[in-house]
């Protein structure tokens, strides 16, 4: 055994030898090892089984010493201890400050004695309010560590394997980091981050990370045929029941929490499947505090473009846009541009086959949306159907010392009805000869494409037209 593998074993105490395993799950965990002692953690709701039979727990009376959580709670459990003491002595003091004083004393005597005893009794004060903060901290502390104070034992010893199944305080996610290089390139670095709150310490020689449920609840669906009939009209005034059909169900919810601490030799780890991952000499003690470990790294090519939805938000952001070489488990990223940190939270998604992420809102380019109203929208009325024109203003602003290009996606009405139709009539810059760079999309969507000049301002104006029947009211 090698001497960082001792080191690690002897923190987290003697119970735990080699040939251990752990299956997580996101709704229970289960832990195999061979225990030198009957000691299991300071657990709750947990069964624990021996070749097949489960063994009941019993409250243990005395935590071995040796044990890193026992040495937590016995800790714990001194202060209190000298907590108490020091309450006993100052209750102690103030009964014997209020004995009747003996005539025979002197006076300065007297006063001596008043003054040492109050001073007894103010550092014996100053001691239990250090006590109370300090024993607030280590419960605080422990509660992140053990859902009990109680260390829980086997009723009856096991000399094979044992498998502890954890329904709860062993949770895990996916962190994913991107570094975009030039916006040309991405490289992707994926995480598994566990943490171990369940009152057992974990070292695992192999360690199985799954996406899904353990228990799946699934109602099962038998084939009914499906018949046709020949209709008769029944009497008015009979109550016909509905036909309850059954359906399937599947608890496949997914609960991604952050995950545990690492002691002793580095994990390794690898990606068995989509969803599936493999830890190999996982050091996971119950101390709620998150274990990461790397997963994969790959690259990819990608795309990034600026673009704003005006008519929703006038906020302008950069999204950027790659194949993924793996499935990706979580939408949630750290974005770094050549090193440098853009978004500590950045969003992502799946559209179709590509993965697109919102990299960061860029506050170089200002865009402010006006509606166009010309005599309260220019209205004319031709033999009996309404033309209405109407339409907005787009004024993009670059505050930044860099060209930029900016996709703009807005709307224009669009009808569901042949009684009211609906067109583009023009999409021009102000002030200016050059045609718009736009496309038309179904719904009424457009694209607008806009080069953008160092400190540079252009303004669009976009006009459409409604017409319908005079003796429609129409809204939009």
């Amino acid at each position: 055994m090698s001497p960082s593998r001792s080191l690690m074993l002897l923190l987290l105490g003697s119970n735990f030898t080699l040939g251990s395993s752990l299956l997580v799950y996101q709704d229970k965990s289960f832990y195999t090892f061979t225990p030198e002692n009957n000691f299991i953690g300071f657990v709750q709701n947990t069964s624990v089984k021996c070749k097949g039979t489960t063994i009941p727990l019993a409250d243990m009376s005395l935590c071995p010493p040796e044990q890193r959580l026992c040495k937590l709670v016995t800790n714990l459990q001194n202060l209190e201890k000298t907590h108490r003491a020091t309450a006993a002595n100052i209750k102690t003091l103030e009964q014997l400050m209020g004995l009747p004083k003996p005539t025979t004393l002197d006076a300065k005597s007297l006063i001596e004695t008043a003054r040492l005893t109050s001073q007894e009794k103010a550092e014996l004060q100053t001691k239990e309010e250090k006590l109370n903060i300090e024993i607030n901290q280590e419960r605080n502390n422990l509660k992140k560590q053990v859902p009990r104070l109680v260390a829980s034992e086997l009723k009856s010893p096991c000399e094979d394997e044992i498998e502890v199944n954890i329904p709860f305080g062993i949770h895990f996610t996916t962190i994913y980091e991107a570094n975009i290089v030039e916006n040309k390139e991405i490289e992707v670095t994926q995480y598994l981050s566990v943490r171990n709150s369940s009152g057992v310490d974990i070292y695992a020689d192999t360690a199985y990370f799954y996406y899904r449920s353990a228990t799946q609840y699934i109602n099962p669906v038998y084939f009914n045929p499906w018949v046709v009939n020949k209709y008769i009209e029944r009497p008015h005034g009979i109550l016909r029941k509905a036909i309850s059909k059954k359906t399937v169900s599947m608890n496949m919810a997914e609960v991604e929490d952050m995950g545990g601490n690492m002691i002793g030799e580095a994990p390794i780890a690898s990606y068995e499947n989509s969803r599936e991952y493999k830890v190999e000499k996982l050091s996971l003690p119950s101390s709620g505090v998150p274990v990461d470990v790397q997963i994969l790294s790959w690259k990819s090519t990608l795309r990034c473009e600026l673009r704003a939805y005006p008519y929703e938000n006038t906020s302008a952001y950069r999204m950027c846009t790659f194949t993924p070489k793996h499935q990706i488990d979580s939408n949630t990223w750290k974005i770094k541009n050549s090193g440098v940190i853009l978004n500590e939270r950045a969003i992502g998604e799946y559209k179709e086959d590509k993965y697109t992420l919102y990299t960061k809102v860029e506050k170089d380019i200002q865009i402010e949306r006006k509606q166009i109203v010309k005599k309260e929208r220019e209205t004319g009325i031709f033999g009996g159907t309404v033309r209405k024109k109407d339409g907005f203003s787009l004024e993009i602003s670059n505050k930044s010392d860099k060209n930029k290009t900016i996709t703009l996606v807005e709307r224009i009405p669009t009808s569901s009805t042949e009684e009211i139709k609906s067109k583009l009539l023009s999409i021009k810059f102000e002030k200016s000869e050059n045609k718009v760079n736009y496309t038309l999309l179904k719904e009424g969507k457009i694209e607008i494409k806009v080069n953008l000049a160092a400190n540079e301002s252009k303004k669009v104006n976009i006009l459409f037209e409604i017409s319908y029947d005079k003796d429609l009211n129409v809204r939009y």
